[in-house]
């Protein structure tokens, strides 16, 4: 009998199902998809210049494993100019999207056994990053009936020993909950007082409605406990340049790039170039595409509810979470039937954490016209039950 050469936390993984999902929704027609995170605008036109001319000019080598000096400069005084906290260019990390940046962290931080605490719902490849790195996932559930919002006091009774970090994303994927000052403060003390590090995902930073984005390593005394995840991909429309960065303490700095530079070495150059026009040119078209998410936030969120989908306004993110236990089904079978049915595609809730049973994921990142034709034949479908 031939021996199993995968790994034991290899073979414990399991196929993402938003990837599930939407591998069938590819092989059917007609399909309005609310399913995937990914802007539908196409990267602002001075970013693919910027992009082409680098080609052009052949800037296609290698460039330092940290990233491009300008564009690690440009992300300094970005985050100062924006939330006040500040960073040296030795303290930022280019990396091929915020998934790298999440793996650089959770690699370098984890002992095996190490826990890290992970509010849910969140975004998919949270427990799976931690177990790849030999840590422990403990999942702290958050609920509607709080808006989503962290249950500090929960997080607070999940420490243990064996406790090392808490991963935190705000704006949330996939609720659309953005954390409090007062929240974060409170999460800030937690760390303070356990010697605790915060991972904070903060990717969807420029997407917020109406409330405000609170930089976790901004707050006092917390920028030598947190390891901040940042990029290009949600905010800028740039998903397929890859492009992330992470900024972190000098000493975990120190380590997060020999693994970077073992793995990956360097991200993409013509990305980076083109990160950099992002940064300094783009900010109208960063405010023009939030103001568009904005509305097909109301019209996402209002519509849902009409149906009797019971929704919480989201005020950050593209996302949408309504809960559809109310309709008798769970989350799988009414994401299921949905989509063969009146080829909608959404994202079963339990794919975000054990929180997320009862809920499905509609992401508001595609055309207006989309959104209100995917409401009526989600009505439809709500009304045939």
């Amino acid at each position: 009998m031939q021996r199993d050469y995968l790994s034991q936390k290899v073979r414990g993984l399991h196929p993402s199902i938003i990837r599930q999902f939407f591998d069938i929704a590819a092989t059917m027609k007609d399909i309005i998809s609310l399913g995937i995170g990914e802007p539908d605008f196409t990267t602002p036109e001075p970013i693919i210049n910027a992009g082409m001319q680098a080609l052009r000019q052949g800037q296609t080598h290698y460039t330092s494993n940290l990233g491009v000096t300008k564009l690690r400069e440009a992300i300094c005084a970005h985050l100062f100019k924006l939330y006040g906290v500040s960073y040296q260019p030795d303290q930022i990390i280019i990396t091929v999207g915020g998934s790298e940046a999440l793996y650089l962290a959770a690699t370098a931080l984890l002992e095996n056994g190490d826990e890290v605490i992970i509010p849910t719902p969140c975004f998919v490849s949270y427990q799976p990053e931690v177990a790849l790195a030999g840590g422990v996932p403990v999942e702290v559930p958050t609920c509607m009936e709080e808006g989503f919002n962290l249950d500090i006091p929960a997080i607070e009774k999940a420490v243990t020993p064996r406790t090392k970090a808490v991963l935190v994303n705000s704006p949330n994927n996939p609720t659309g909950a953005v954390a409090s000052r007062e929240c974060m403060l409170e999460l800030a003390r937690i760390a303070e007082e356990h010697d605790l590090i915060v991972i904070s995902d903060e990717i969807y930073d420029r997407l917020v409605y109406g409330v405000e984005h609170v930089c976790f390593s901004a707050l006092p005394g917390m920028q030598k406990r947190t390891i901040l995840v940042g990029g290009f991909s949600k905010d800028y429309a740039m998903t397929g340049w890859r492009l992330g960065y992470i900024a972190a303490p000098q000493e975990l700095i120190k380590g997060m790039i020999l693994i970077h530079q073992y793995t990956i070495m360097t991200a993409p150059t013509m990305s980076q170039v083109a990160g950099i026009t992002a940064i300094l040119d783009c900010e109208e078209h960063v405010e023009a595409m939030r103001k568009e998410y904005d509305s097909r936030r109301r019209l996402i969120v209002d519509g849902l509810n009409a149906i009797g989908l019971p929704t919480v306004e989201p005020h950050g993110a593209f996302y949408a979470f309504p809960k559809v236990s109310t309709t008798g089904l769970d989350e799988s079978t009414f994401a299921t039937r949905l989509l063969n049915e009146k080829k909608v595609a959404v994202v079963p809730g339990i794919a975000f954490g054990k929180a997320g049973e009862g809920f499905v994921r509609c992401s508001y990142a595609t055309a207006a016209d989309q959104i209100e034709e995917a409401l009526h034949r989600i009505d439809q479908f709500v009304k045939s039950l």
